[in-house]
């Protein structure tokens, strides 16, 4: 990622004392000098790395390194894995939201006719429009990202499931596993998916799955585009099975411009933009600092992955 002049000053002024080395990418002989990485080093260099005591990824994403060998690796030496879903919580689930009440509101279609035929369908849309209040939201995953949007819904009172595959039980909202998953998948509005791509995620949201929503239901995808089966996904939207679906994550990305996606009614796509937003870089950074100050006094790391 490349940081504008605030946020390399703002790193420069409080890394005084420590040796700053701004390596290109793939810079393998500058990693194997580090003590620290930050940003998005290369996975083979840091499980090669000797001197690695921790790495920071400037992403809420870790999907490079979240297999066995790369745990093993950091894990036999010692070295924490952290990365930045602190700093995209806030901006991920707000954006669910505005595309929640977006699509409640049926606002997309109101714009359809502004920049369409200029017609007036007050009483159609007016009839069509609908309140969240007391619908069920299905959340996949309850990370940094599904915490904050179940504080902002919370006004709302809708009712809030989450789906974990392994529990703490200090969660907000009541929390299921994955074998209750096809019993409430029928009865969700709104089924939110922020799962991570790895090898056990890969088409999660299957064809299975989604015969199983309720008519009516809504898909959100904030989490990874490989987590669901897209030609499934196609074939609920034709069909309408799904009265509509939200992507921000596609596979691939970007999406090719004659993908069926950007056609399938009701489908509504975003470009990987949840996450983003104005002082996105330098918050990056001092999510870093943070943790560095924490780092140097032995204190726990923020958003600790392994």
């Amino acid at each position: 990622m490349r940081y504008g002049d605030a946020a390399m000053q703002l790193l420069r002024a409080e890394t005084t004392g420590h040796q700053l080395i701004l390596a290109e990418a793939k810079d393998d002989a500058a990693l194997a000098e580090a003590a620290v990485a930050f940003g998005q080093p290369d996975t083979e260099a840091v499980k090669q790395s000797k001197r690695l005591r921790w790495v920071h990824l400037d992403s809420a994403g870790y999907d490079r390194f979240d297999n066995e060998e790369a745990r093993a690796a950091l894990g036999k030496r010692g070295t924490p894995l952290t990365n930045s879903s602190g700093v995209y919580a806030e901006p991920c689930a707000q954006h669910l939201l505005a595309m929640m009440m977006s699509l409640a509101r049926r606002i997309p279609q109101a714009r359809d006719r502004q920049i369409g035929d200029h017609s007036w369908p007050m009483m159609e849309l007016r009839a069509e429009n609908y309140l969240l209040n007391g619908q069920t939201v299905l959340l996949l995953g309850y990370g940094a990202i599904a915490r904050r949007l179940v504080e902002l819904l919370a006004p709302l009172r809708m009712n809030l499931v989450a789906v974990r595959r392994r529990p703490s039980y200090d969660e907000t909202v009541p929390v299921i596993t994955e074998d209750a998953l096809a019993e409430r998948l029928p009865l969700a509005d709104h089924v939110v998916n922020i799962l991570p791509a790895n090898t056990s995620t890969r088409h999660f949201i299957n064809a299975e799955k989604l015969a199983a929503m309720k008519s009516g239901a809504i898909l959100y995808n904030i989490g990874r585009g490989s987590t669901v089966d897209q030609a499934a996904l196609l074939d609920a939207l034709e069909s309408k099975c799904l009265a509509a679906a939200y992507l921000d994550a596609t596979e691939p990305e970007p999406l090719p411009p004659l993908h069926p996606l950007w056609s399938a009614p009701n489908c509504f796509i975003t470009p990987h933009t949840a996450g983003g937003f104005i002082g996105e870089k330098e918050r990056l950074v001092r999510h870093f600092l943070d943790n560095l100050h924490r780092f140097i006094a032995g204190e726990a790391l923020r958003d600790r992955v392994f």
